[in-house]
């Protein structure tokens, strides 16, 4: 996999400027330099560093969008799905979820299941299991404590999840890059640029020099997510065109009662849809969905929201007994749907985006408001056949549909995978890590381990992460903070602690081996302790309630 370069001191006018490094920015800039457009890619921050990193990481079938008719989303859902499967197996997996059927849900168990069957019907074809319903023999067997607490009958659903999605942002960047695009994080745009009347490109602060430079563009792309309507803000008076909704997901180790496979069922309070995920060796238990008006810049879940899923699990899951100081951590996020004014109940907003080709003074501006993590892909092949009539071009077919993501074999990945362990040099346990975390990928870190065996050591036991991961994302992943480093190309952050023990080791590493020096390594970790802040870890609580003893006795 060729090395991502996130900085490039002089930027040529491009056909194309995407503002936003989040999933739907990542997907426009890939598909436009696949097929052949100058692309330069803008974040304030890193590759998805928000709200792209903080969903419940399903990669969903549409399901869901059969009760509201929604059946385009549902076909493009499927279609998006399945290619995930087939061209990022090292990063997306079947996923099967038990949807109880009960009379206290809003939904009766027989319409649910009929659901189930037209789903199968839509995806013929698919290369998951077929749906079925289940009864209480198997749930006996297979959800003991769901049966125990009196369910009868369920569907299960074949569905698929992206257990790293940090990786796949990764994994997209690389491959915009290597068709030429070119990344810059950390590069807040600071002001459009018009001439004549309409908008041709952006300024932009340089990470390294501070300077404010421009690049002219022919299209500008918005792809800021919740931050759509700040970039708007530069243009000039604008109508809103975002109005998100909180979403928070609690992490929680194994516990009383836990499904081996995820649950899908409704809010004893409110019948809003939620789900308990088996993440990892971890649980994650979501999702909120609550009108927001305050800051995007640094969301944080309540105790409201902690109680309101904590309760619906432990209605589920009796057993359970789950209570906040179960909580590892928790994240928060907005979704950025359009706005509607007032609206009662969120959930009923559509899911389905919208692309706005900007005309009069701010021709030459496209703005993407909505968009999922699953269907990412074909949002990027429709934005850029718009940019291509607006550019004059005739729009051809989608070179990414049948692409494979960098990390994915060229062939079957369980046979890779199979290969790859049987001919590692390292330790089981790392090299499973190692290649289920980077797929192909694997062999270029574990060159790096051999070579210098300080770099095969472990620096996060709770993952079995090693030190050679963090000079890889230095050297050919672009990362350039600790944070970086640790939250979204290794993924140490999604352990037990959000990284926190591990982090003063991943930096002595950056020091030794990769350019660091101890002053850099020291900022960095203020830097990286005060951002994990946002997740509320029980590890920072714990080590500040010690601080707060410690002090009252000296």
């Amino acid at each position: 996999m060729a090395a991502l370069t996130t900085y490039t001191p002089e930027i040529p006018s491009v056909d194309v400027a995407v503002i936003g490094a989040g999933i739907n920015g990542l997907a426009v800039a890939r598909e436009a330099a696949a097929r052949g457009l100058t692309v330069a890619l803008f974040d304030q921050d890193d590759l998805a560093a928000r709200t792209s990193a903080i969903s419940t990481r399903l990669i969903h079938g549409g399901l869901k969008y059969l009760e509201r008719f929604e059946l385009n989303l549902v076909y493009e859902s499927i279609r998006e799905r399945n290619i995930l499967l087939a061209k990022a197996p090292h990063l997306v997996h079947p996923y099967p979820m038990l949807i109880p059927f009960s009379k206290q849900q809003s939904r009766p168990g027989w319409l649910l299941a009929c659901g189930l069957m037209l789903h199968d019907v839509l995806s013929l074809g698919k290369p998951l299991p077929l749906n079925r319903v289940v009864f209480r023999k198997r749930l006996q067997r297979d959800w003991p404590a769901l049966a125990a607490a009196g369910l009868r009958w369920g569907g299960l659903f074949h569905d698929a999840n992206v257990p790293v999605t940090e990786r796949l942002a990764v994994e997209l960047a690389v491959d915009a890059q290597r068709h030429g695009a070119i990344v810059s994080t950390h590069s807040r745009v600071e002001s459009l640029v018009r001439t004549g009347g309409r908008i041709t490109g952006l300024r932009y602060r340089d990470r390294e020099t501070g300077e404010t430079r421009t690049v002219p563009a022919r299209v500008t792309v918005n792809a800021a997510g919740p931050w759509v309507d700040r970039v708007l803000d530069l243009a000039g008076a604008h109508d809103r065109r975002i109005g998100p909704t909180k979403g928070s997901h609690l992490i929680v180790d194994d516990f009383p009662g836990a499904p081996e496979t995820c649950i899908f069922f409704e809010s004893p309070a409110d019948a809003r849809p939620m789900f308990v995920l088996p993440w990892e060796d971890k649980y994650m238990i979501g999702t909120t969905d609550l009108p927001y008006d305050g800051s995007i810049d640094d969301i944080a879940m309540d105790d409201a929201e902690t109680a309101y899923l904590l309760g619906a699990v432990n209605d589920l899951i009796p057993q359970a007994g789950l209570t906040p100081e179960d909580v590892l951590w928790s994240y928060s996020g907005v979704r950025p749907l359009p706005y509607v004014g007032e609206l009662d109940d969120p959930s009923k907003v559509s899911r389905d985006h919208e692309i706005v080709v900007h005309t009069g003074a701010d021709a030459g501006l496209v703005t993407i408001i909505g968009g999922k993590l699953t269907t990412h892909r074909a949002l990027g092949e429709l934005v850029v056949r718009r940019l291509e009539r607006e550019l004059g071009r005739r729009p051809g077919p989608s070179p990414t549909r049948g692409a494979r993501l960098p990390g994915a074999p060229d062939g079957d990945w369980q046979e890779f995978r199979a290969d790859y362990l049987r001919r590692s040099t390292l330790p089981a346990h790392t090299a499973q890590r190692l290649v289920e975390t980077y797929g192909t990928v694997a062999a270029d870190i574990e060159r790096l381990a051999v070579g210098t065996p300080a770099l095969a050591e472990i620096v996060d036991p709770d993952t079995g992460a090693i030190a050679a991961e963090a000079v890889h994302a230095v050297r050919e992943e672009g990362a350039l903070t600790l944070e970086d480093v640790v939250v979204r190309r290794m993924a140490v952050a999604l352990n037990r602690d959000v990284g926190l023990a591990a982090a003063p080791a991943i930096a002595a590493v950056l020091v030794a081996h990769a350019g660091w020096n101890e002053a850099r390594a020291e900022s960095e970790l203020d830097h990286y302790r005060a951002a994990m802040r946002r997740f509320k870890p029980r590890a920072l609580t714990a080590e500040r309630e010690a601080g707060t003893m410690r002090g009252s006795t000296e």
